[in-house]
C-alpha cells in the first residue's frame, strides 16, 4: 500500500525577529515537507495588531503522507519549538496556517488578504 501525497499551501507569518524566525521556520518545513517551494517574503502592515511592527509573509507549497489533523498539530508544534506564544502581547515569533489541503480552503479570510492574493501567483 502506498501513502498519498496531500497537495498543501502553507502561510508563513512573523512580527518579531521576523528574518531570524522566517530562516527557522522554513527550515522545519523543509524536513517535513516534500517538493517544498517558498514564494518570495514580503512585509507587510500588521492588522488588528498591539505591535507596530510590520509582519515579514511568505506562503509555502508541498506536499506530505501526513494527514489533515496531524498536519495541523505538527504545524503547531513547529510554531511554539520557534517561540510561539498566545500571549496577550501581539508578538507572533511565527505563525503557520495551512490555507490548502488537497484543494480544501481553510483560513477563508486570510485569502482575501492582497499579499495572499498577490504571493499565490509564486506557486
Amino acid at each position: 500500500m502506498t501513502q498519498k501525497d496531500h497537495h498543501i499551501i502553507i502561510s508563513l507569518a512573523s512580527n518579531y525577529q521576523q528574518e531570524a524566525n522566517m530562516d527557522a521556520a522554513r527550515t522545519q518545513l523543509v524536513q517535513l515537507l516534500s517538493e517544498v517551494h517558498f514564494t518570495q517574503a514580503i512585509y507587510t502592515e500588521p492588522i488588528h495588531s498591539l505591535r507596530k511592527e510590520p509582519y515579514l509573509n511568505q506562503l509555502c507549497k508541498g506536499t506530505t503522507a501526513l494527514g489533515r489533523n496531524l498536519l495541523s498539530e505538527v504545524l503547531k508544534e513547529i510554531e511554539k519549538r520557534l517561540g510561539r506564544t498566545h500571549n496577550e502581547d501581539g508578538i507572533v515569533a511565527i505563525d503557520l496556517d495551512l490555507l490548502e489541503y488537497d484543494g480544501e480552503r481553510y483560513h477563508l479570510r486570510d485569502w482575501e488578504r492582497s499579499y495572499v492574493k498577490d504571493l499565490i501567483n509564486e506557486l
